[in-house]
């Protein structure tokens, strides 16, 4: 479970960061010389969607790593900048937040 759940947190992090690049992207054409809100229109919602995706993904991830509260406020603060949950990812899994758990040992059969 912790590690599916490891990998749903970095590609919530990967897609929330890209849907935050789509929405400003769209809006830079919304209140551009265009004035085209076929962006906004489409990528509001899908970014909104993965927000809360990550956010969720954020305290599932906390609690199963036990991570210290003031990393699991860093890493809820890193979703509102734009591409923040990338850099937050990146640093996790150098710190080992996100490191792969020991496999559990396996049981000998005795007899």
């Amino acid at each position: 479970m912790r590690r599916t759940a490891q990998k749903l947190f970095v590609v919530a992090a990967i897609a929330e960061a890209i849907s935050w690049l789509a929405l400003l992207t769209g809006m830079i054409f919304k209140y551009g010389p265009t004035g085209n809100e076929i962006g906004v229109q489409i990528f509001g919602p899908v970014h909104g969607g993965l927000f809360v995706a990550y956010v969720g993904l954020v305290l599932v991830v906390s609690r199963l790593g036990r991570w210290r509260w003031s990393v699991t406020l860093v890493a809820l603060l890193c979703s509102v900048p734009p591409l923040a949950t990338l850099f937050f990812e990146r640093w996790a899994r150098r710190r080992g937040l996100l490191a792969q758990p020991e496999p559990a040992p396996t049981p000998v059969a005795v007899g």
